[in-house]
């Protein structure tokens, strides 16, 4: 496979089902990324993790992406539970949206995912925003 592209999610395709597309990934030194939520047991965060590769994405909270996550000691423990899981790094999205949110999550987590934030940007005042936006997230 020629590009830019390093590996993928498919959000709703468990290792037991995914014998072919984890084959693939092999095949074209792509990384399958897979995700823990807040209801994943330990267990099977350690059983998604060994599959894993590149990153585990983690979900900050039930629900969909773009609503308001609580940043707070819960979140923590939960990435404290997921850093003990893999040795991988660890993307935490829905719901990161600021500078703020990034100073809570860095320690916890090594990528802040901020999809529906810049999306709201972009419709609003267009793709040139976006480069200010994420320097403002820097230290």
């Amino acid at each position: 496979m020629q590009g830019d592209v390093k590996g993928a999610i498919v959000p709703d395709l468990p290792p037991e089902e995914g014998r072919e597309y984890l084959e693939a990934m092999d095949k074209y030194n792509l990384d399958p990324i897979f995700i823990f939520s807040p209801t994943t047991p330990y267990e099977r965060m350690q059983y998604l993790a060994s599959f894993g590769k590149g990153f585990i994405y983690c979900v900050a909270r039930k629900g969909v992406t773009g609503r308001q996550t609580d940043f707070s000691d819960q979140l923590e423990s939960y990435l404290t539970r997921c850093r003990k899981a893999t040795e991988l790094p660890l993307a935490l999205g829905f719901g990161v949206k600021d500078k703020t949110d990034v100073d809570f999550l860095k320690g916890k987590a090594d990528i802040a995912v901020i999809g529906s934030q810049t999306i709201r940007l972009v419709d609003q005042e267009g793709v040139g925003a976006v480069n200010g936006f994420i320097k403002s997230l820097g230290s």
